[in-house]
């Protein structure tokens, strides 16, 4: 499970994949290590077009539970129903490496992922107010071989640029079927 990224981008870097977006004119630092319960910046839809907020990663858990969710696994469960079939609840997080751990409890070390030929890239992301503020959580999948290989269980959805706007705007169906591993030969990893 993906509990570490970074997004170290700049706002040009950000317009150049994702077009003209509300709050281009922000200065946005580099996120060198985005933990659950940090900031992280997120791209949603409003009105029409795009708007850059940085929102806390991880969403208020269910009554039972104490720390919140920050992967969702689970697209079926009736705790991301009401997100995932909201397009306004959609986000695109960028991202530009993501880290697994590997090995044996004391000596584990992080295993890092980013894309061969983009700097940058998005996860698929829901998100949603809650009492202290926009929080967001982003889907995962069965791993592709080369994440698989540090962490079998699963690895978070990336999308294409092509599958943005799908993503976004999209029917709950047709949003479903955007989780699925990314290609392996598109990735590259640093242990």
């Amino acid at each position: 499970m993906c509990n570490h990224y970074r997004m170290k981008a700049t706002i040009a870097e950000l317009r150049e994949l994702y077009g003209v977006f509300e709050g281009q004119d922000r200065n946005l630092p580099s996120y060198e290590d985005i933990y659950p319960n940090r900031e992280s910046p997120i791209l949603r839809r409003e009105a029409d077009r795009l708007t850059l907020d940085v929102v806390k990663w991880g969403v208020p858990p269910p009554s039972n539970a104490k720390r919140p969710v920050t992967n969702v696994r689970n697209l079926e469960s009736p705790f991301w129903r009401s997100m995932l079939g909201n397009p306004e609840r959609r986000c695109l997080v960028p991202v530009t490496s993501f880290s697994e751990w590997e090995g044996e409890k004391g000596s584990k070390s992080e295993v890092w992922f980013s894309l061969k030929q983009k700097p940058l890239f998005c996860f698929a992301g829901v998100w949603r107010p809650a009492d202290d503020g926009p929080c967001m959580a982003f889907l995962t999948c069965t791993p592709n071989d080369l994440v698989g290989e540090v962490h079998p269980k699963a690895m978070p959805v990336i999308l294409d640029p092509d599958n943005y706007d799908q993503w976004l705007t999209g029917d709950v169906s047709e949003v479903k079927k955007l989780a699925v591993p990314y290609p392996d030969d598109a990735m590259v990893l640093t242990r």
